[in-house]
């Protein structure tokens, strides 16, 4: 890999960097956003059994959300050199 002004020898290094980056942190959140929402569906179904179903709605959207890194990642990697 050839060093110019414009692009240092250590650029792929912090490309890939940030592209493992929005993996990890895309995949953590979505794993919290599961796991609080999940404590919210176990508690509605105790307290409100006929609102469990609604309650669901969340999970999805914190799984859909888990989607966000591969696609930003691939954005970045593709990008990189």
């Amino acid at each position: 890999i050839m060093s110019t002004a414009l692009c240092p020898a250590s650029a792929p290094f912090f490309g890939f960097m940030g592209a493992a980056v929005a993996l990890v942190f895309a995949n953590l959140g979505a794993a919290y956003g599961t796991a609080k929402s999940g404590v919210g569906v176990s508690s509605m179904g105790v307290m409100k059994p006929e609102l469990v179903m609604k309650s669901i709605i969340p999970v999805v959207m914190a799984g859909a959300v888990r989607l966000y890194g591969p696609i930003t990642a691939a954005g970045i990697a593709h990008r990189v050199f």
